[in-house]
Parts: C-alpha cells; sequence; structure tokens
C-alpha cells in the first residue's frame, strides 16, 4: 500500500507533530469533505494499529459515512444505537475497550475489537463524529486517547 510517514515513538512529540500536520492541511474556505478526507488520511498515518478511521455526519437523524480510510464501511448508522451515537448523544468522546461487550455495538468490520469516537462540534452542536477502530482489544491507552482528542478537537468550529 502507501508507506507511512516515520512519526516519533514518543507519543507527545507524534501527537503535537500531528496537530501540526492537520492544522496546516485544514482550512475553512475548502469544502468539508476535503479537509475530512485529508484529515482521515493523516490520522491513518500517524495513529498505529488501527484498522479503520474515518468520519459520519450528522444529518437529521442518521449519522451518514464520510472521508475514511479501510475497509469498506456502514454508509448509514441508525439513530442512537452504538458508540458513534453515544459520542453524539453524550456530547463527549467515547471509548471502548472491547466492543464484543458493549451493548448494541454495530459492527461494520468483524475484525474491530477497541473503538474511539471523538464529536466534532461547529458553534457547540455536534455536527460529526470521527470514528477509530482497532483490531486491538484495549488499543488506546488514556494518554493516547487525550493526545487524539485533542488534534481531533482541532476540527471543530470548521
Amino acid at each position: 500500500m502507501f508507506e507511512k510517514i516515520p512519526y516519533p515513538d514518543d507519543l507527545k512529540e507524534r501527537y503535537e507533530l500531528g496537530k501540526a500536520q492537520l492544522q496546516g492541511l485544514l482550512d475553512p474556505a475548502y469544502e468539508e469533505v476535503t479537509n475530512d478526507a485529508n484529515a482521515a488520511a493523516l490520522f491513518a498515518s500517524l495513529i498505529d494499529n488501527i484498522n479503520w478511521v474515518g468520519f459520519y455526519y450528522l444529518r437529521e437523524d442518521k449519522l451518514v459515512l464520510g472521508p475514511f480510510q479501510g475497509l469498506p464501511a456502514c454508509s448509514v448508522l441508525p439513530a442512537h444505537k452504538g458508540v458513534c451515537w453515544k459520542a453524539v448523544d453524550e456530547k463527549k468522546p467515547v471509548y471502548v475497550d472491547d466492543v464484543l461487550s458493549f451493548p448494541g455495538h454495530i459492527a461494520c468490520d468483524a475484525a474491530s475489537r477497541s473503538e474511539l469516537v471523538v464529536p466534532i462540534f461547529r458553534n457547540g452542536t455536534v455536527v460529526k463524529v470521527l470514528d477509530i477502530d482497532s483490531a486491538v482489544p484495549d488499543r488506546f491507552g488514556e494518554t493516547e486517547r487525550n493526545l487524539i482528542i485533542e488534534c481531533a478537537n482541532t476540527m471543530s468550529g470548521l
């Protein structure tokens, strides 16, 4: 496939660099899909041991698939079901260390075992979520989760 960017092993350094790259890529003058396509590609390169990363857009009572990196995914997530909707409903990031133990988990990829979902806001309202899946149970430690969330928060307001 594609060669990954050689990011630093130190998580703080890695995500500081990723955040700077993300800020350089994103521009409010660009179409949302353009920004999100570049962001998904950056996150796919930045985050090790993941099998899917992308966006779902909140459209009325559905979450609709946006740009992503990984295998084909669920096109629409029905209202108030699954990890992505939990993040929308609670208006905060949600981490599930083992999706097999999450009631109502929507399995778009049977290989996924852990999931991190970060809501993205515009004018205080959730407009989309960043969804990251890994085939590794309990893949994201607290430090890395917080760094990913901080990175993703740079997308709010665009």
